[in-house]
């Protein structure tokens, strides 16, 4: 991490950077052919919203998917969407607002803008925060594990980000200093776009941070997906994975762009050390993120049964799958333990009756054969005289 130089310094750099590379131009990335497609009136449908409309598709997608594989609903996706969308788009503008004032705040600002969402101005860094607490609030009605969801949503999210990050080209912003690279971006003035740097020219060519960006994204979302299905022994881990590379590439993404250079809150000057604003989030996320995920290994299962029990998606009795299917499998088990019990004590009852029926079988045979030999012995003592003779 190099430190990046004062305002005025950068300026200056560009006013250096910019007259040569008119004349170095060998081919660029071109300017969008429009921002978006003009309806009937005052009515237009922005590329910008079309990108991350896209881009949020794309996550379901992909989420539906890993969600899936693990034993999830797929419809438990789109519930817990729904809210990550909704405050991550609210996060994501108060995010811009309160980190960007002064179009809105400042001298000649214009409260008016800030609900115009489709101008441009999301900052992700408070869309993915405050959209995780929607995904938080989702996990916590519907039974499924923070942490186990999350893990299965945030490769779709890296990738509606790659895919976002179009948006910022449709309007011509948030792009890096002047180059002379082949694939310098260039600015069409006669559309709506974004305030060049003191200095540049027309034929002034720009660093595509958006470009860089997403192409860092879709590096991550190939890993992500590769971690996911092949690493999975501890919940968490991988979304503090994603917090951690995206920390990363944003960081370098920042230290490249122009935007903004003398807005109010820009500069951060902490220990000597003089950085753009979201340079500095960055860095702190990373290092948070570093420190989550040393922890979580250091508690990662290390039995059968607690990865068995890690593996578990919902909540104890919540969910299709989990510690409900582990009720069930308890009372089964003691089920089978009152049916062996009940045999036993059938068994043993069975065994007593038999050998009762024993004692009393020789018994009664015994008597039986008594009464007949007295009887024989009784007959065998008369004569055939004294059975013939009459009776007085």
């Amino acid at each position: 991490m190099s430190h990046t130089s004062s305002p005025v310094s950068a300026l200056q750099t560009v006013e250096e950077a910019t007259a040569p590379a008119g004349a170095q131009i060998t081919a660029a990335f071109p300017a969008p052919p429009t921002d978006g497609i003009d309806l009937v009136g005052p009515f237009q449908i922005g590329f910008y919203g079309l990108a991350i409309g896209l881009g949020i598709l794309a996550a379901y997608f992909v989420a539906s998917r890993l969600w899936k594989s693990r034993g999830g609903q797929p419809e438990n996706v789109f519930d817990a969407l729904i809210w990550a969308v909704l405050l991550g788009i609210i996060g994501g503008r108060l995010y811009h607002v309160f980190t960007s004032p002064d179009a809105y705040f400042g001298e000649g600002g214009d409260l008016s803008l800030i609900p115009q969402v489709w101008l441009g101005g999301l900052g992700i860094v408070g869309a993915v925060a405050l959209g995780s607490v929607g995904v938080w609030f989702a996990c916590r009605r519907y039974g499924m594990k923070f942490g186990a969801f999350a893990d299965a949503l945030v490769p779709g999210v890296i990738l509606a980000q790659a895919i976002g990050r179009w948006g910022n080209w449709f309007n011509q912003e948030l792009y890096g200093g002047p180059t002379n690279l082949p694939w310098g971006l260039e600015i069409d003035t006669s559309q709506r776009h974004q305030a060049p740097p003191l200095g540049a020219g027309e034929d002034t060519l720009f660093h595509p941070t958006f470009l860089y960006e997403s192409i860092w994204n879709l590096v991550g979302f190939i890993l992500l997906i590769a971690l996911y299905r092949r690493f999975a022994v501890k919940q968490g881990l991988l979304t503090w994975t994603y917090v951690a590379y995206y920390a990363l590439g944003r960081f370098w993404v920042e230290s490249l762009r122009v935007d903004e250079m003398t807005k109010s809150t820009q500069w951060i000057d902490i220990f000597g050390i003089e950085w753009r604003l979201n340079m500095w989030i960055s860095v702190l996320l990373f290092v948070l993120a570093l420190g989550m995920l040393i922890w979580l290994w250091t508690r990662r299962p290390r039995t059968e049964v607690a990865l068995a029990e890690e593996l578990e998606i919902y909540r104890p009795g919540q969910g299709p799958r989990g510690a409900e299917d582990h009720s069930l499998l308890l009372d089964t088990e003691d089920d089978g333990a009152a049916s062996t019990t009940e045999e036993e004590s059938t068994v043993s009852t069975t065994e007593e009756d038999t050998a009762a029926s024993a004692d009393v079988r020789p018994r009664d045979s015994e008597e039986a054969d008594l009464s007949l030999h007295e009887s024989d012995r009784a007959s065998e003592s008369s004569s055939p005289a004294e059975q013939d003779r009459p009776k007085s």
